[in-house]
């Protein structure tokens, strides 16, 4: 496995994980497509996929997917024993069978809250997969599989998350069930608390500060530099006597 091409997938995984909460071990639906190129290009899907997902990988199909191989005969025998080796999930089409392309467009619908991997080759499901947001695709391509770039279904879907103006609705139900059990949610019929509207600034804020008050003991600067002139002249008159009656004697 080139260096690059890893580089490539951890990268892409990183961005699943982080934005659209991917956990150990992946869930990866493959169609019949998917199994026919990896039989016809020697690719041996259970020990190299978890290498290039850098993790443990779970690998499964639907009840549809295998009906539609066994329906086309022995051009792809091979292919629906390879299927049939993978974890079979349940789907809502257990009377009717419908196609496989049909069955894992229904697999991944509200959101993918299972978080599937969609692996397949069929060009119409992969264009109708990245209208999704959130849904990794897989496919091969010259004798080796690629997990493709994210979408800008995906892109877009998660810029919007970092600006807060959307949240996936299965996250949105996480949350009230969440409020519910904790008891945050109220009961119906329960009155809402009035809340406070805010009124207009308090009046008694708006008055002029008073200016404070002289401290009691504590004079004006005028009044204490009149005092100062007083005890000065009276220390000069009284040295100006006590001069002058030198002088008599």
């Amino acid at each position: 496995m080139g260096v690059t091409r890893q580089k490539h997938a951890k990268k892409i995984m990183g961005f699943y994980k982080h934005n659209f909460q991917f956990r150990e071990p992946f869930q990866v639906l493959l169609d019949g497509t998917f199994c026919q190129a990896a039989l016809r290009n020697k690719i041996q899907i259970r020990e190299q996929l978890p290498g290039y997902l850098c993790g443990a990988a779970q690998l499964c199909t639907t009840r549809c997917v295998i009906k539609e191989l066994e329906s086309l005969g022995k051009a792809l025998y091979g292919a629906k024993l390879i299927a049939q080796r993978f974890q079979v999930r349940n789907c809502s089409h257990h009377k009717n069978p419908v196609s496989g392309s049909t069955c894992l467009l229904s697999m991944i619908e509200d959101g993918n809250p299972h978080h599937f991997f969609i692996a397949t080759q069929d060009q119409e499901l992969s264009n109708k997969v990245k209208r999704k947001p959130g849904i990794p695709l897989l496919f091969i391509i010259q004798n080796t599989m690629v997990l493709d770039k994210p979408s800008p279904k995906s892109l877009a879907f998660v810029q919007k998350l970092q600006t807060n103006n959307l949240v996936p609705e299965y996250q949105k139900q996480s949350v009230v069930e969440l409020k519910e059990k904790e008891g945050l949610v109220k009961q119906e019929g329960e009155k809402r608390r009035k809340r406070k509207r805010a009124g207009g600034p308090n009046p008694l804020s708006c008055l002029k500060k008073k200016k404070k008050k002289t401290q009691e003991g504590q004079e004006p600067s005028a009044e204490k530099k009149k005092r100062r002139k007083r005890i000065r002249n009276r220390v000069k008159a009284e040295a100006m006597q006590s001069v002058q009656k030198n002088e008599g004697e």
